[in-house]
């Protein structure tokens, strides 16, 4: 069997293996599973208006997904999505704020203004790992916390006076799209899809038919190797978390413009830049693959919120779902080892 039906096997099998763990685990705490599913498939896709919520949250996913890819791919741990994904947010507000221009101009100096932001806290732990050899995972979970609580004082102290929400952006700078809204119900679905598949094109397109991928892919692979061809490593290190990095600052800017309309403060973090660590897994770290990987978890998450509505499950139960398919695209070493033996005796 190829590496690549490999690649593909695994996350469908484990996403198999996660449902059928989570409806035993329905079972035993005295639900019906099938009627657990049947109302997170609802919850999801069963009216316009679930397929654009769906697809809303989806959105954002994509973004810190590919923004753990694209560091996966060039041998780097970006766990600092989260924070990337938050100065990103506060950024596009700032600008949505700040100025009040036409349109045509507004909403784009906002999405870039985020995306920029998103990359500057990407180059502090590239820079840091490109010139101290300061391992990008510490340095990562720190820029968390310091993204976390900046955007809280700049929201008390400079966009709010004293409030906890920032006022709307202007609407020239907004994503929210009377479109999406209509046909999906009113839902909150925004243009930021767009961007995002355009994003998921731009990384594969970097990544697999650029020279600029293949030298950031080499340097991954191996540093030494890529020096003695003749590659700047550390110039490549540190470009590789600023592209990271810049795609999870666009996925602040989906939420600041395009979900909410304004920034919050934030007593803890959101969660999709540590989600999208489990949606670039599941997709295998290809631009496909978290786009896939991302509708999955957005349905996932607004599914689970009609299952106690509906059967009475709780909705904390997607979450051990989805932590049991991460765990099994973790170990999918076992899973390989399994497919090669079902092989041997079918043979």
């Amino acid at each position: 069997m190829s590496n690549r039906m490999m690649n593909i096997l695994i996350p469908v099998i484990s996403v198999l293996l996660g449902l059928i763990a989570g409806a035993i685990i329905m079972l035993i705490s005295g639900y019906n599973p099938i009627a657990g599913y049947l109302a997170l498939w609802n919850g999801a896709f069963g009216q316009t208006f679930y397929i654009g919520e769906t697809i809303r949250l989806a959105t954002p996913y994509i973004f810190t997904g590919l923004a753990i890819a694209f560091a996966f791919r060039t041998g780097l741990f970006n766990i600092g999505a989260e924070g990337q994904l938050i100065v990103g947010w506060i950024a596009a507000v700032w600008v949505g704020l700040a100025f009040d221009l036409p349109k045509i101009i507004h909403l784009p100096l906002a999405i870039i203004v985020a995306a920029i932001a998103g990359a500057v806290w990407g180059f502090v732990p590239g820079f840091l790992k490109a010139r101290l050899r300061v391992h990008e995972v510490i340095v990562t979970i720190m820029m968390n916390y310091i993204a976390l609580y900046i955007s809280n004082y700049l929201i008390r102290n400079v966009l709010s006076k004293q409030q906890d929400t920032t006022p709307h952006i202007h609407k020239s700078a907004s994503l929210a799209s009377p479109f999406f809204q209509k046909i999906t119900d009113y839902s909150t679905m925004h243009n930021g899809i767009y961007l995002a598949i355009i994003a998921a094109i731009v990384m594969w397109f970097i990544i697999d038919k650029t020279t600029l991928g293949f030298e950031l892919k080499a340097v991954g692979y191996n540093q030494n190797a890529s020096e003695y061809a003749g590659m700047n490593v550390n110039r490549n290190i540190i470009l590789s978390m600023v592209i990271s990095g810049a795609f999870a600052g666009l996925g602040g800017a989906m939420e600041g413009l395009g979900n909410f309309g304004y920034a919050y403060l934030q007593s803890s973090f959101s969660g999709i830049g540590f989600d999208g660590i489990a949606v670039a897994l599941l997709g295998g770290n290809t631009a496909l693959g978290v786009v896939i990987a991302a509708v999955l978890f957005g349905a996932l998450k607004i599914g689970a919120l009609n299952m106690p509505v509906e059967t009475g499950v709780p909705n904390e139960l997607v979450d051990i779902v989805i932590s049991l398919i991460i765990f099994f695209v973790a170990s999918s070493y076992i899973i390989k080892w399994g497919i090669q033996r079902f092989k041997k005796e079918v043979k």
